[in-house]
């Protein structure tokens, strides 16, 4: 056998050379000596049989040739990973154990209602609700709608202002059976009709506040559709109609009849997003989604059965609908809902209400902080807020201010696989994954074509992971069956199989395309970055570029229109900017138009009228060049944009001042 030294020699040489390419100067140094330390170490320890020693040089060799940074990354992130791995264990648990009893939501919620019965489940105003009276308007609800002749499978479309009453609808519906359809309040004309259309709906439950919009899209839709109004109507539409709060008054209270061979996997609801090819697409969820979403947000931030959840968030979405009444449903909790959010009155309501737990989005965030400090908001008792998109610039200021504990930030697409959540309270970070062990939930970030957005594969036809710190879209693997990895798409199935990616990481694998653009940092926290595709997102809304393209086009003389989003300092989200091929558009029109087709938040903030808008070889518009102009007068090509201004409500030409005073926060959208 060679000497020692002698080996240690030959050694050294290899790993000076190898050293080499390390960082410079004394870092260098140090981890130089460290690694001949250790290389001396595991000969020594080999030939003295002595294997600890051995393993402790491996160990510092590791260290020192690079090794110390997956160390650090496990030293940060291993408390934070345990506490996950628990939240995990619990959640697949308590899921375990819905499927196996065959729970359904309905049968949760009555197990809370025995629990206690006199317990403020919902508050809206001056008005409550107990479990019990809840219990017995959804059960008069069922009997009615099963005496009707609605069975299990039917689709009903829910389409009411923010409301308890929503929740009563859909979840009455539910215990016999039938699918309800939660449509947007905000939808007009095509969009409303499309809603109710796509669902199947047998009938339409409409609010007296919404009936203009109802009766004006009667005609869009089936003509033997039912139609039920909850409130009173101060004149008669042109359509027939049932009041339905009188029909209920007669109707029995008594548990509405068991339907056999109901199973948590059956469909529950239809919640609306917003398509990224077009029209809004019916995301079906399940009574086991419906739990991954309630009880998911319930364990990984410690919410609890006596929380006062106050929300101003609409009902129809996934965040209030699901994260939000979920808690009342399936946790015990209790919520006060708000029909319109209110800056001004927010604190002084969360105190009214004894809340304990805020719903937000970013946008509502920024909103609250430009109002004047008073006395409310520190004298809340609120320890959690609960939603998405607070941005990193405001995020300290916002929990300092309102002197809230906790800020409960997660990432979910309502029917996506990839829900991730931000347990450390990392400014700006929507969720995050493990370094250590991320094969343990199955969420990655694959590289994308920025200018184009498609995925991007190597020569073995399989994507390529994105490492930290480059920009990738976020997908989730897919596992038919399993509650927290299933997909289960829309209820048009071609938009379902667009949705869907192959060959991801094997030959034959499948994920879910969450459509939005994060990086991640060494520590495995994710950030938002952008919408993959044809969507931007404004007021916490996903806005579809082809629809709103498709709205203007029409108005304009099926001129060529490109929808775009623009971002506005201090401000979340990107601003809908179109260009018009077109150079004498009526402006005046077309801000009349898009008020009656589009919700608030898809009209256009800017408009660039062009002589022409630029397609590629495949005929899609160029939209780089469009997005990097943004709508600075002061360059050449941005000569006639407009924007909506918020004082006038009509589209004004930007110039130097304008400009500034949006740049500077002087004009709020």
């Amino acid at each position: 056998m060679p000497s020692i030294d002698r080996t240690l020699f030959r050694a050294a040489r290899v790993l000076n050379v190898l050293v080499s390419y390390l960082p410079g100067g004394i870092l260098r140094m140090v981890l130089k000596w460290a690694a001949f330390a250790g290389l001396a170490a595991i000969l020594r320890g080999y030939v003295e049989l002595n294997y600890w020693q051995t393993a402790a040089g491996v160990f510092a060799v590791y260290l020192a040739t690079g090794g110390w940074r997956f160390t650090w990354v496990v030293i940060r992130t291993l408390p934070r990973d345990i506490r996950a791995l628990v939240v995990l264990l619990r959640l697949t648990y308590r899921l375990t154990g819905l499927h196996r009893q065959k729970k359904l939501v309905h049968d949760v919620f009555r197990d809370n209602v025995k629990k206690h019965p006199d317990k403020i489940a919902f508050i809206q105003e001056e008005q409550k609700w107990t479990f019990r009276e809840m219990d017995n308007i959804t059960s008069k609800i069922g009997n009615y709608f099963f005496e009707r002749g609605y069975r299990s499978g039917d689709a009903v479309a829910i389409f009411m202002d923010n409301t308890p009453e929503v929740v009563f609808l859909w979840l009455g519906l539910s215990k016999i059976g039938v699918v309800s359809a939660l449509i947007n309040f905000s939808l007009k004309k095509e969009g409303f009709a499309h809603c109710v259309t796509v669902s199947k709906a047998r009938a339409l439950i409409f609010s007296s506040k919404l009936v203009d919009v109802v009766d004006e899209g009667v005609s869009r839709l089936s003509p033997s559709m039912d139609f039920f109004c909850l409130g009173s109507l101060s004149s008669k539409p042109n359509f027939a109609f049932t009041d339905l709060e009188s029909v209920l008054g007669s109707t029995s209270a008594l548990p509405p009849p068991i339907i056999d061979g109901r199973r948590p996997t059956d469909l529950l609801l239809y919640i609306y997003t917003s398509g990224t090819t077009g029209l809004p697409k019916g995301a079906k969820i399940t009574h086991s989604r419906y739990f991954l979403m309630g009880l998911g947000i319930y364990y990984a931030y410690g919410l609890r059965t006596n929380d006062v959840l106050y929300t101003t968030i609409p009902l129809y979405h996934s965040a209030g609908g699901i994260v939000g009444v979920g808690q009342v449903l399936l946790n015990g909790a209790t919520m006060a809902v708000r029909s319109k959010f209110s800056a001004s009155r927010f604190w002084d309501e969360a105190c009214k209400y004894n809340a304990t737990c805020i719903q937000y989005i970013g946008e509502i965030c920024r909103y609250m902080l430009d109002q004047p400090v008073k006395p409310s908001e520190k004298q809340h008792r609120v320890r959690v807020a609960v939603g998405n998109g607070l941005r990193p610039q405001i995020w300290k200021e916002f929990q300092s201010r309102f002197n809230i504990p906790q800020i409960a930030e997660f990432y979910g697409a309502t029917e996506g696989n990839s829900n991730i959540v931000n347990m450390d309270q990392v400014p700006g970070a929507v969720g995050f994954t493990s370094r250590i062990v991320p094969w343990a939930y199955p969420v990655s970030l694959v590289r994308v074509d920025e200018d184009t957005g498609e995925i991007i594969r190597g020569s073995d036809g399989l994507c390529i992971q994105a490492n930290p710190g480059e920009p990738g879209e976020l997908i989730g693997k897919i596992k038919v069956g399993d509650p927290i990895r299933d997909f289960q798409g829309y209820a048009d199935e071609s938009a379902t199989k667009k949705k869907i990616i192959f060959d991801v990481f094997r030959k034959g694998d499948r994920a879910f395309l969450s459509g939005d653009i994060l990086v991640m940092d060494d520590c495995g926290n994710f950030y938002f970055r952008d919408r993959a595709g044809d969507t931007f997102r404004w007021k916490g809304e996903n806005v579809s570029t082809t629809e709103v393209e498709a709205s203007i086009s029409n108005i304009v003389d099926l001129s060529d229109v490109c929808v775009y989003g623009v971002e506005i300092p201090g401000t979340e989200g990107k601003a809908g900017m179109a260009a018009i091929a077109n150079l004498t558009v009526d402006l005046v029109k077309l801000n009349r138009n898009l008020q009656e087709m589009l919700p608030p938040y898809a009209r256009p903030i800017f408009i660039k009228l062009v002589q022409s808008v630029t397609v590629t070889g495949t005929a899609k518009f160029q939209k780089t060049a469009l997005k990097k102009a943004g709508f600075d007068p002061s360059l050449k090509e941005n000569d006639r944009v407009y924007v909506l201004h918020p004082s006038t409500r009509q589209y004004e030409p930007v110039d130097l001042t304008t400009y500034q005073d949006i740049i500077h926060g002087k004009l709020r959208f």
